[in-house]
């Protein structure tokens, strides 16, 4: 690994930690950079250099994100129940708050208005497909 790199992420992570330990303190800029005897210009030099540095890692991510979802399959998945079972359950209590749950990757989210023996239902399909 390059010796620069190394050292610009060492330098970055150690102003991180004091920026972080500045915005924890509740102090003034100014009276955290004097108790800490830090130059007010050095101190936003490097709050600069760490957003700066966040948004590439942001733009990084985000460009990596988009590369993935052109050759995978989309993340969420509508799941429509028959209405024949639709009919059969409109007397069935219905949760309670909101619910979600994740299941081999797979996530289920449920509002209150959602009956208990639909979700049952598509929970056994879900692990069947599983």
């Amino acid at each position: 690994m390059n010796m620069r790199y190394m050292t610009a992420e060492y330098r970055l992570a150690h102003w991180a930690q004091i920026i972080r330990k500045r915005n924890e303190s509740g102090q003034s800029v100014s009276e955290f950079c004097k108790n800490s005897e830090i130059h007010e210009k050095t101190y936003y030099y490097w709050k600069k250099k760490l957003h700066d540095a966040e948004c590439e890692q942001l733009a990084a991510e985000q460009q990596a994100d988009t590369i993935q979802t052109k050759f995978t399959r989309p993340k969420f998945t509508e799941v429509k129940i028959r209405d024949n079972l639709s009919q059969k359950t409109n007397t069935e209590p219905v949760l309670q708050g909101n619910l979600s749950m994740e299941f081999s990757g797979v996530k289920i989210v449920a509002d209150s208005s959602y009956p208990v023996g639909q979700l049952a239902y598509l929970l056994r399909e879900l692990v069947k497909q599983c």
